[in-house]
């Protein structure tokens, strides 16, 4: 099937599409994300024109090239570069440290995404609030699987839209029971789903003024609007603070420290800003390991059974 919009463009730095992407995707089986057998990138989005499936894939010379079908082909294929870090300026950063210095070498493809689409970013962040990543994935492919549409294109295998922002604030009470998430966490995607309009603008806003408009929603704090901002606004310097894993993994990749609070990880960061993000992902990528765990780990709370 012929495409309904193509765009190829030549990256203005060395791009590694699947490192770049690797945290866009919600768990192996995300319905709206994954690699086909032929190495290429397929997304889903819902634009403001409509639906769209878009296929990204490397030209022999190293050129990127995405195809997309759907009534919102022309809007995907135009955010295509800046899905792939096109708009990323990696200049400035400097690591400052062996590990960063190995991580930054061995990975020098990483970019940092932005997808544009806030409330895409938003609502499976929420979703990840205070509960396992694999209990969160799996709520969030019961719901897109409910409640998504069909992909358009000739999709590798069967992919889904996710619901418009109307769709979700109309999802009854019974429906987030089955998926697993309770009433706090549905509460504030519904919430959020009413305001979605005004949520989009933060693509336009500076990122100080973008976090703020995201936490003027009730339920939505730091943690989310960091998780946000690395998705939809590429920024690089988006730290989440709060994260149940990331401080001590920090102190320990870069100071060999078993035990950091929060507090201690953004003192110890503040001279890698505005690159605080790229410093987490490049320790990622590189699979600094993190300490060995001492404490509980989180426990998969089946919401359902309240």
């Amino acid at each position: 099937m012929a495409p309904d919009a193509t765009l190829t463009w030549r990256p203005r730095h060395a791009t590694d599409v699947r490192l770049t992407v690797a945290r866009l995707g919600r768990g192996a089986s995300d319905p709206t994300h994954g690699f086909a057998p032929d190495g290429a990138l397929w997304r889903t989005t819902l634009t403001t024109d409509g639906p769209a499936s878009m296929r990204i894939s490397r030209d022999g010379d190293g050129a990127l090239t995405c195809r997309a079908w759907g009534q919102g082909a022309d809007a995907a294929v135009t955010t295509a570069p800046a899905l792939l870090g096109d708009d990323d300026d990696p200049s400035g950063f400097e690591p400052g440290h062996p590990v960063l210095t190995d991580a930054h070498r061995r990975h020098a493809g990483l970019r940092i995404p932005k997808t544009g689409r806030v409330f895409e970013a938003l609502v499976p962040a929420i979703l990840e609030q205070k509960v396992i990543t694999l209990q969160a994935t799996a709520s969030w492919r019961h719901l897109v699987r409910r409640y998504g549409s069909i992909a358009p294109g000739p999709t590798p295998r069967p992919m889904l839209v996710v619901p418009s922002p109307r769709t979700w604030a109309l999802i009854p009470s019974w429906e987030w029971h089955k998926a697993g998430v309770d009433p706090q966490r549905s509460r504030t995607v519904v919430t959020a789903a009413r305001v979605a309009d005004r949520l989009e603008e933060c693509s336009q806003l500076a990122p100080a003024a973008a976090e703020a408009r995201l936490r003027a929603v009730p339920g939505i704090g730091v943690w989310t609007a960091a998780e946000v901002a690395q998705r939809a606004l590429g920024d690089a310097d988006a730290l989440s603070v709060g994260d149940y894993h990331l401080s001590n993994y920090v102190g320990h990749a870069l100071y060999g420290r078993g035990s950091f609070s929060d507090e201690e990880m953004v003192q110890a960061l503040e001279d890698w800003r505005p690159h605080r993000y790229r410093l987490v992902r490049l320790l990622q990528a590189h699979g600094v390991p993190g300490p060995a765990r001492r404490g509980p780990r989180m426990e998969f709370v089946d919401h359902r059974s309240h």
